[in-house]
């Protein structure tokens, strides 16, 4: 079996190259979860690492504990029915998991960035919260996010222009050649834009399912077009790429 490429994402080295100069950046790291964070720099004061620590401590002990309940909600595949007592996460979670077909899962990092990028905004004018290629951002400026696609031709050297208009949104990518994230298929990268990051995260992992060469392309667009809520898309396959909806690709 093919090893996925890419140790400089699983390093997040990635995540040095396209910082924007008017925001302060710190990370987060606890256990599995490792978000890059971004504020506005007249906002930032060192008391947001803590609420972020203290925030993340305890998204992931509501969901900890619930999984001990429901242990199939960390495995499954496809969607779920979940206990009476699940914790907000869980429920934002499933219920991107249901309109995308794929197990709760597969929308845990746009959750969580989501649920902290959330929080935060009570404290800041602006953020952006990163947790393993799915974003979460507020923003009241343009912002460019650059496109990462393994070995594609792409990579690097495209990027998503999100007007402030557009601001909260979720940018969250699926792929089968990069990084550690469980995909079905081989995509290089598909992204999606969404309002809500969790549902985002969910649509680009059932999109990236279904690409196992460039001529399913269009199977990942048709897939995202037909859920409501996702407002864009960008699939890649070698040297090969798809997109629809309200996404304004640039060149890097």
């Amino acid at each position: 079996m093919d090893r996925k490429a890419g140790d400089e994402y699983v390093k997040r080295d990635y995540r040095a190259l396209h910082e924007a100069r008017d925001m302060h950046y710190f990370n987060i790291r606890i256990k599995e979860t490792d978000l890059n964070i971004a504020v506005d720099q007249v906002s930032y004061n060192d008391h947001l690492i803590s609420l972020c620590q203290n925030e993340v401590r305890r998204l992931r002990a509501e969901l900890e504990f619930y999984i001990s309940h429901q242990p199939a909600f960390r495995t499954s595949f496809v969607p779920l029915a979940l206990l009476p007592d699940a914790p907000p996460l869980a429920r934002h979670m499933a219920g991107a998991a249901v309109k995308s077909g794929v197990g709760p899962m597969a929308a845990v990092a746009g959750a969580f960035a989501q649920a902290v990028g959330e929080m935060l905004m009570s404290q800041v004018q602006e953020t952006m919260v990163e947790n393993g290629g799915d974003i979460y951002l507020n923003s009241k400026r343009d912002r460019l996010i650059s496109v990462f696609a393994g070995r594609s031709k792409f990579s690097n050297r495209l990027g998503i222009k999100v007007k402030a208009e557009n601001s909260p949104i979720g940018i969250c990518t699926s792929s089968g050649t990069v990084g550690p994230s469980v995909s079905l298929g081989k995509a290089d990268a598909v992204v999606i834009l969404a309002p809500d990051a969790a549902l985002a995260d969910a649509v680009a992992t059932g999109a990236a399912n279904l690409v196992q060469n460039q001529d399913d392309l269009m199977k990942a667009i048709q897939f995202a077009q037909n859920i409501n809520g996702v407002s864009g898309i960008l699939a890649i396959k070698d040297d090969k790429m798809a997109a629809w909806g309200n996404i304004e690709i640039v060149g890097l």
